[in-house]
């Protein structure tokens, strides 16, 4: 093991989902943020969503799951509409269009992606890193 994989090893990357302190910070659209946590071969995604807010249709060649961790949202996918609430998890696979409208109660999602999004390894606005 070197030096770099020894630090990697060593160090402590314990987080909380109620509280996520140390994660990267960005603005997904008005009404949705997010907390972003990479790592070396996937990436977590804590995403917030205000009542009602919606995302733009957007498209990444990242593997994506969802898990609604609150609240619920209508999600939109390729030709596919569909309700998910609180523990329901959701595939999005590489390249397919989608987005999601928050409930009347917002939701909380928790994304993951793999490989690691480079274009979310730094603070920013959007979806991508044109945004």
């Amino acid at each position: 093991m070197d030096k770099d994989q020894q630090d990697a090893a060593d160090r402590v990357e314990l987080y909380r989902l109620d509280d996520p302190q140390g994660g990267i910070q960005r603005k997904l659209a008005e009404g949705m943020s997010t907390q972003i946590f990479g790592g070396d071969k996937a990436m977590l995604s804590v995403v917030t969503i205000e009542p009602g807010a919606m995302g733009v249709m957007h498209q990444h060649p990242e593997e994506q799951w969802g898990v609604v961790l609150d609240g619920s949202a209508t999600r939109y996918q390729g030709s596919i509409t569909f309700e998910i609430t609180k523990g329901d998890f959701f595939r999005t696979p590489p390249n397919v269009p989608h987005t999601m409208k928050a409930g009347p109660d917002g939701a909380r999602v928790l994304d993951i992606f793999a490989p690691v999004r480079e274009d979310y390894l730094r603070p920013g606005e959007g979806f991508d890193s044109k945004g």
